[in-house]
């Protein structure tokens, strides 16, 4: 299918993409909807004068909140007469953020119609459904185009699908009204054709990173509008709750207390000291001048353009030190984030990167920019001169891989399933559902696999009447690899929001390995969201007599891990097929090139050493008996019996005698039997959820 265009160059106006008319795959249901793209290059000259006469225009800002660094705005003042900057409160899309975010909006939303009118336009705000809004606004005054930011988040990408197919309806100047899509190109590619599957090859072709734009002259709407007023948070927020899509609404709750709080409360008599270990008691502030932390709280850069690009200079400058009040702020919280080297940068600026008050390019162009001033106007082939520009510079060049991978991926369709993203606290998540109805059911694949190591689960299993998601899990596969500290329970609260936030109902929990762990923790932690579940060769041991072991909160890594992790990546690429072999068995044949081949791939994405480094700090010490205690009835354990790498036989014993009222079925299969013999996995798993759903009571069923 042809794929969008990605050209741009400092001195050329961005590809801009226009939506067809006709989708490329028609989906089985309202969620699957997938939006067909297109390429189509409008060019317009560099002097901003208007190529092709168009009378008015919109430019609708969603994840873009800025004009600096911005190409939509500029290739729509090119080519309009009249432009009428838009956003939209729509509470689809606010939903996705927590309470923090959303105060960051209406900070950013504020200073952008500020931004707006320094350049001799405004911002027009206002509530609504986007399509709605903008099929009104359209009308109002007769705009032919409608500029927007390509996105790679399925349900704002199901959104623009909706304001496609409405602006269709539209007409002006004897034509429908067009969205017009555009992308802030990091690297100077011109097609995601050019985008090797790896990332070690797409290093070696050497793309150069393009450089940001400044902001464009604008032309003013010339017209009689009713601008909007910029909303409190309290309106938001009584927006926000009056248009609560979530029918379920005490599921908001659920995700105010983590895993990690929720087992701690568990695991410890209830006395003061634990008390304060479950709420962090944060000593008031002093107010600072200039201050970047602007939410209640004041954890995260927020704020306008140019606040995030002051705190981002602070960040840059850390080693130096300094006697701004305002910087020091900045250094504070850069310490209180450093969990480890370098995680510091994603933890105080990914949120306004992820609302684009700041653009990825314009970060690596200012640290860069220090970079070369503290080396004489050199860049040194051995790295970075500072931890934080190092940590900046990388950050953003991860993401806009990811990105660039994710479309690609949305792009890419294997005739079985297609893959969706879902943005988890900023970071891009890859998954895929299948099946028209029946019960939900979630897949959740072990340590260093992704959700195609189901690939001949999902139709299975949805074939069998149910529905069935699979994600990639933060970290693995085409899913992004933070520099974060990554541990068992972070992973349960991932697989917690997007229970709540995607499938939206109670699950059937199926995992694998580590992730029959994570799944124990889920069940453990959050009843409400678990029908049942499913364990396949989980991770976790069975301890007779538990009463009490340590819950460790620092995982900090260390200099050994570090190391550890590298040599462990060098081992795993050198012996990887021999290895997955091993835990194949009864079907090596299974350990095919394509499966080989995927590993390798995802082993060379940036991030991927940090990962590793988890594996010296899990925090497996909590049993399996202790976990399914209380839901014994609802649990299935699925063994291969030759798993190469646990006593299978032993702990199938323990689990009979600890963990009475489990299922326990068998099978002549390694690690993996899901992938080793998908065909009995996938009749047990289907027998098992039609037994479960056959004994819940009929509330539970509707």
């Amino acid at each position: 299918m042809p794929l969008l265009s990605l050209t741009t160059t400092i001195s050329h106006f961005p590809s801009l993409s226009f939506l067809p008319n006709t989708r490329l795959l028609p989906s089985p249901t309202p969620r699957l909807a997938r939006l067909s793209l297109r390429a189509k290059i409008a060019e317009s000259d560099d002097k901003g004068e208007p190529s092709d006469g168009v009378a008015s225009s919109i430019l609708w800002f969603k994840h873009d909140l800025r004009v600096d660094d911005h190409p939509g705005l500029i290739a729509a003042a090119s080519n309009s007469q009249a432009l009428i900057p838009l956003y939209v409160f729509d509470h689809r899309i606010l939903s996705r953020f927590p309470d923090e975010m959303q105060e960051m909006v209406l900070f950013a939303v504020e200073d952008l119609r500020k931004s707006l009118k320094e350049l001799g336009s405004d911002l027009m705000i206002r509530f609504g459904s986007a399509e709605n809004v903008i099929q009104e606004l359209v009308k109002e005054v007769k705009a032919t185009n409608v500029y927007a930011e390509e996105e790679v988040d399925y349900d704002v990408r199901v959104i623009m699908d909706v304001v496609k197919e409405t602006l269709e309806t539209v007409y002006s100047e004897e034509r429908s009204a067009r969205l017009v899509l555009w992308q802030t190109p990091f690297y100077d590619i011109t097609t995601l054709k050019d985008l090797p599957a790896s990332h070690d090859d797409f290093q070696k072709l050497q793309f150069s990173i393009t450089s940001p734009v400044p902001p464009p002259t604008l032309p003013s709407a010339k017209l009689e509008l009713d601008w909007g007023p910029l909303p409190t948070f309290d309106v938001l927020k009584e927006f926000m709750n009056k248009n609560g899509c979530n029918q379920q609404k005490g599921w908001t709750l659920i995700k105010e207390k983590s895993a990690e709080s929720i087992l701690r409360r568990k695991l410890r008599k209830p006395d003061k000291s634990n008390r304060n270990d479950l709420s962090v008691r944060r000593t008031p502030r002093k107010p600072v001048e200039k201050s970047a932390f602007i939410t209640q709280k004041g954890n995260i850069v927020g704020g306008g353009t140019n606040t995030v690009l002051n705190a981002l200079a602070a960040y840059l400058r850390y080693l130096e030190g300094t006697a701004r009040d305002d910087w020091q702020e900045v250094h504070e919280q850069v310490r209180n984030a450093e969990t480890r080297d370098g995680a510091s940068f994603t933890a105080l600026f990914g949120p306004a990167l992820c609302l684009g008050i700041i653009s990825r390019r314009r970060v690596h162009y200012e640290a860069i920019t220090y970079e070369k001033d503290r080396n004489a106007g050199f860049l040194s082939p051995f790295g970075y001169s500072a931890v934080t520009i190092g940590a900046a510079a990388d950050a953003v060049c991860s993401m806009e891989w990811y990105w660039l991978l994710g479309l690609k991926s949305i792009a890419s369709y294997n005739g079985m399933y297609s893959i969706q993203i879902w943005r988890w606290k900023g970071h891009l998540i890859q998954y895929t559902v299948s099946g028209h109805e029946g019960p939900a059911i979630l897949l959740v694949h072990g340590f260093g696999a992704f959700l195609e190591h189901y690939r001949d689960n999902i139709c299975g299993i949805a074939e069998g009447g149910n529905r069935v998601w699979a994600l990639t899990i933060l970290g693995f596969g085409k899913s992004e690899k933070p520099n974060t500290v990554y541990t068992e329970v972070m992973w349960a609260d991932l697989l917690r929001d997007f229970i709540v936030e995607v499938v939206g109902e109670p699950v059937h929990l199926v995992g694998n390995s580590i992730g029959g762990y994570i799944v124990a923790i889920v069940a453990c932690s959050w009843h409400a969201l678990v029908k049942s579940i499913v364990l396949i060769n989980s991770a976790g041991n069975v301890i007779p007599g538990y009463s009490f072991v340590p819950f460790t909160k620092d995982r900090q890594t260390s200099g050994a891990s570090w190391l550890g992790a590298r040599l462990l990546l060098f081992f795993l690429r050198l012996r990887l097929k021999d290895i997955m072999k091993d835990y194949y068995p009864t079907k090596p044949e299974r350990v095919d090139d394509w499966l080989v081949n995927e590993m390798l791939r995802a082993s060379y994405d940036p991030g991927v050493p940090v990962v590793l480094e988890s594996i010296f700090s899990f925090n497996l010490s909590i049993p399996l008996n202790f976990l399914l205690e209380g839901i014994e009835e609802k649990v299935l354990i699925i063994q291969g019996m030759k798993d190469p790498i646990s006593d299978s036989k032993s702990k199938l014993a323990m689990l009979k005698e600890h963990c009475a009222g489990v299922a326990i079925k068998e099978l002549d299969a390694g690690h993996c039997p899901h992938d080793e013999l998908p065909d009995d996995v996938n009749s047990m798993i289907c027998e098992w959820v039609a037994s479960v759903r056959s004994k819940l009571p009929a509330e539970s069923l509707s």
